[in-house]
C-alpha cells in the first residue's frame, strides 16, 4: 500500500490526516507543496485542485480530510 499526503506548512486539515494516519498505524509520505513547486504541479495534475491536503491511497486521490473516503480506500 502506498499513501501520499500533499501538505503545507499551516494547514490544520493537513495536520488532522496525518495524526489519523498515525493513530492507524499507516506510513506515508508527506510532500510539502509550498516547498517544492514541481510537486505541487504533480498534485493539481492529479487532483484537479489547488487546495490541500490532498491524500493519494493506492492511485485513489482524495480531496481534504474526508475520513469516510480515506478508511474506504485504505480497506481496498
Amino acid at each position: 500500500m502506498t499513501v501520499k499526503i500533499y501538505t503545507t506548512t499551516h494547514c490544520p486539515y493537513c495536520v488532522q490526516a496525518k495524526d489519523f494516519f498515525k493513530k492507524n498505524n499507516v506510513k506515508y509520505t508527506e510532500v510539502n507543496v509550498e516547498e517544492d513547486q514541481s510537486a505541487a504541479e504533480e498534485m493539481i495534475e492529479k487532483s484537479g485542485q489547488m487546495g490541500v491536503p490532498v491524500i493519494e491511497v493506492n492511485g485513489e486521490i482524495i480531496v481534504g480530510f474526508n475520513k469516510p473516503a480515506i478508511e474506504n480506500a485504505l480497506k481496498k
